[in-house]
C-alpha cells in the first residue's frame, strides 16, 4: 500500500481500535505511544486526523533568550520541506505552561498553506472560532487568550508531548479519543491487525446484544 493510500485508509480507523491493532504488532510495550486525557481534540467534528509530525520547541511566559523570527522561517520551512500531509507539534520549554498559548489564526493559516492539516500543543491555543473555520485540527490542553512572550526556540528536535516523544516524520493519528504515534515497524500489517480486532469485537458484540446472551456464553467468548 502506497503512503498515500495508507493514509486514506487510516482515516476509516478510530483511534482506539488502531491502539488495539498496533498492540498485536508486539512492537512497543502497551502503555506507550499514545497521549494522557489532558491532551484534548477540540474540534472532533473535523473527524480523523493522520499525517506526520514536524516538531519544535518554543517558549511562552518566561524568557531565557531573546526572540529570532528567523526561527520561525525555519519552521515554516520544515513544514514546507516535510511529508504530507503535516501535523505541528510545538513542547512548551518555559516554566508556565498553564498560560501558554502556541498558536492561533495567523500562524495556523500559514501552516495549513504548507500543507499542515493540524497541531499538536502540550499547553494550549487560542482563536477558536477563526481556526475551526480554516477546517485546522486543535489537539491542546486548552485554551489561552493571550501569546505573552511567544517564541521558537528550537525547530526539528525531538520533542515531548506530555510523556510521548515525538520526532519530525514520525506518523501520528488522532480523533476524538486522543492521540497516538504510529510505529514504523511491521506498519504494513496495521490493516491485517484492525480487521482482527474488529472481527473478534463484532463477533462478541454481536452475541452480548443477542437474545442468546447469557453469563457463561460470556465466559466461553472471553475465555476460549
Amino acid at each position: 500500500m502506497s503512503d498515500a493510500n495508507f493514509l486514506e485508509y487510516l482515516k476509516t480507523v478510530d483511534t482506539p481500535t488502531l491502539c488495539n491493532a498496533i498492540e498485536l504488532l508486539g512492537v512497543r510495550k502497551h502503555h506507550e505511544g499514545f497521549t494522557p486525557l489532558q491532551l484534548r481534540c477540540l474540534f472532533p467534528e473535523l473527524g480523523r486526523m493522520a499525517g506526520y509530525a514536524v516538531t519544535a520547541q518554543v517558549e511562552s511566559m518566561t524568557q531565557m533568550e531573546p526572540r529570532d523570527n528567523r526561527l520561525f522561517l525555519d519552521l515554516y520551512s520544515l513544514l514546507d520541506n516535510s511529508p504530507k500531509p503535516g501535523v505541528i507539534v510545538l513542547q512548551e520549554i518555559g516554566g508556565h505552561g498553564d498560560y501558554a498559548a502556541h498558536a492561533g489564526e495567523v500562524m495556523t493559516t500559514i501552516f495549513h498553506r504548507l500543507g499542515a492539516i493540524g497541531m499538536v500543543s502540550d499547553c494550549g491555543v487560542r482563536d477558536i472560532p477563526e481556526v475551526r473555520r480554516l477546517g485546522f485540527q486543535y489537539f491542546a490542553r486548552g485554551t489561552v487568550a493571550s501569546h505573552a512572550n511567544y517564541r521558537i526556540a528550537r525547530v526539528g528536535v525531538p520533542v515531548q508531548i506530555m510523556g510521548l516523544v515525538i520526532k519530525t516524520g514520525d506518523l501520528l493519528h488522532g480523533d476524538e479519543n486522543g492521540l497516538a504515534l504510529i510505529p514504523e515497524e511491521k506498519r504494513d500489517l496495521i490493516p491485517e491487525m484492525v480487521d482482527k480486532i474488529r472481527t473478534r469485537e463484532g463477533k462478541l458484540l454481536e452475541f452480548v446484544r443477542s437474545d442468546a446472551f447469557t453469563l457463561e456464553g460470556l465466559r466461553s467468548h472471553i475465555l476460549e
